[in-house]
């Protein structure tokens, strides 16, 4: 396709013919010609609004521009609504790429029940691969809004499933040759797997229900740089045992290879929260089938410190996500 915009027969046969999830409080949606979505709340509800690029990857870009930012929703308490889409692509791209590219928007955001509402779609020489940004809307209760500086001194830390799940898997989609050259075929499959673990919808739900007292979506910096985030949000100070941290053995296998830290690497799947009860909120978890760990506590003052058996050392401030150093 040309530099510009996406011709309207395009738009009509390729992107907007294969939006069908409807959401009832979009009351205006995709069309050509429309500048804007428009939607209703009720009067005790209020917006809550996120945006994020995908730009660490080429591989189901679609699907990680859903998750990514229906995951920034679900930490702040909020339902998913809708999302607005920008999709940026090189000169000479084939509209068969963009239809696909739409099928698998479409797809991730009907299994968390989100309308794409609109957006904009462009070619142009500023990019050379697709860039898709996804501005996303919730609601949620004018009482139920869940923040990432909730945590209070002596309220228990927890983590959701496993740290280190997209980095892992957008590793092992990138370099599947390079790591199938020293590991099992199955073993590199089952590590591309892991990205059916990246939404934290399910654990928010249960979460709010069950008075958590801060959410943060963990992901670049890795669980590092979101538990200070989180204390620095909070105003607290962290006791945080390293060896509590939840790994899936294959994070542990890939991130050894590629010589990289897991806990700095993008995390996207798992979910910090802050709980007066932390063995409670996992309990309610568990029954709804998912895996959760206390790793700490937060505490009273600005330490944020890290405990290995015997040896401790101070939390530092994000570095950029080890995933750089595999992806170039």
């Amino acid at each position: 396709m040309k530099i510009g915009k996406v011709p309207e027969s395009v738009l009509k046969r390729s992107v907007i013919r294969q939006l069908h999830t409807k959401r009832k409080e979009v009351v205006l949606g995709a069309g050509v010609g429309e500048d804007c979505a428009a939607l209703t709340l009720a009067p005790d509800e209020m917006f809550v609004m996120s945006t994020d690029p995908i730009t660490g990857t080429i591989h189901e870009i679609g699907k990680l521009a859903i998750l990514i930012t229906t995951n920034d929703l679900a930490s702040a308490g909020a339902d998913p609504i809708g999302v607005m889409l920008t999709i940026l692509l090189p000169e000479h791209t084939e509209e068969s790429l963009l239809k696909q590219l739409m099928q698998e928007l479409e797809e991730a955001a009907a299994a968390v029940s989100v309308q794409i509402m609109g957006g904009h779609t462009e070619i142009t020489r500023v990019v050379n691969q697709p860039l898709v940004t996804v501005c996303g809307v919730g609601k949620v209760k004018k009482n139920g809004l869940i923040s990432t500086g909730g945590a209070k001194p002596g309220m228990d830390i927890i983590a959701t499933k496993w740290i280190g799940l997209e980095g892992t898997a957008i590793i092992a989609h990138e370099k599947e040759e390079e790591l199938c050259t020293h590991f099992s075929r199955h073993f590199v499959e089952q590590a591309q797997a892991l990205d059916r673990y990246l939404s934290v919808m399910p654990e928010a739900a249960t979460a709010v229900k069950s008075g958590v007292g801060a959410m943060h979506d963990v992901t670049e910096g890795g669980i590092f740089g979101a538990l200070w985030e989180m204390a620095e949000a909070s105003g607290v100070g962290l006791e945080i045992d390293l060896k509590k941290i939840p790994l899936r053995q294959e994070t542990v296998e890939v991130c050894e290879f590629f010589h990289i830290n897991p806990y700095e690497l993008i995390s996207s799947g798992c979910m910090l929260m802050a709980a007066a009860d932390g063995n409670e909120l996992i309990r309610r978890l568990k029954e709804n089938g998912i895996e959760a760990t206390v790793i700490g506590k937060a505490t009273a003052g600005n330490d944020r410190v890290l405990m290995n058996e015997d040896e401790h050392r101070f939390l530092e401030p994000p570095k950029t996500d080890e995933l750089y150093k595999v992806i170039q």
